[in-house]
């Protein structure tokens, strides 16, 4: 039986159980202790600082705001030091819907964690995606990290997933 890995953890935010679920896929796909797969309202600042990798997903809702639990966390989120860490982020949204905001909130937690002295990995490139702005872009090529959208491509997801996961792999030397 593989050993599953206890220093990476993913915090997440979900109200429909969308996020929740690609959470835990990528938990599983990256052999990720269960027990460190957690709803960011559970959470404390050392749950951000204990680990030197995290994987952040978001969902974003509405005209760019984060996520219900997200939007509560963020004022101590914005003061938590993130220096030495390495962050990975996984966003999902309504690309045609919201297209002026997609995964915003991926680009949000983006910005304080580079603000913080973090490191963020695991870019995402956009093509294939159909939008007209969003705060998740790195550059004009580039999410901040994997976006995915359950509720016009969700054939897209599993496929999605994988790429990301081999990625996040790849750049932590798994």
């Amino acid at each position: 039986m593989k050993e599953k890995i206890n220093n990476i953890s993913i915090i997440y935010g979900s109200d429909s159980g969308c996020t929740e679920e690609i959470a835990k896929r990528i938990g599983e796909k990256l052999d990720i202790c269960d027990s460190l797969i957690k709803e960011v309202s559970e959470t404390k600042e050392e749950d951000f600082t204990k680990f030197k990798t995290l994987i952040l997903g978001v969902s974003t809702w509405y005209i760019g705001d984060l996520q219900y639990d997200w939007d509560n966390f963020f004022e101590e989120f914005k003061k938590i030091d993130f220096s030495g860490v390495n962050v990975a982020l996984f966003g999902l949204g309504d690309q045609y819907g919201y297209s002026y905001n997609y995964v915003d909130g991926v680009g949000i937690l983006a910005e304080v964690v580079l603000k913080n002295g973090g490191n963020v990995f695991g870019h995402w490139p956009n093509r294939g995606y159909q939008f007209d702005e969003s705060r998740g872009l790195l550059d004009d090529e580039t999410f901040y990290g994997l976006a995915l959208d359950e509720d016009n491509e969700p054939e897209y997801t599993e496929e999605r997933i994988n790429g990301w996961v081999t990625k996040i792999r790849e750049e932590l030397e798994l």
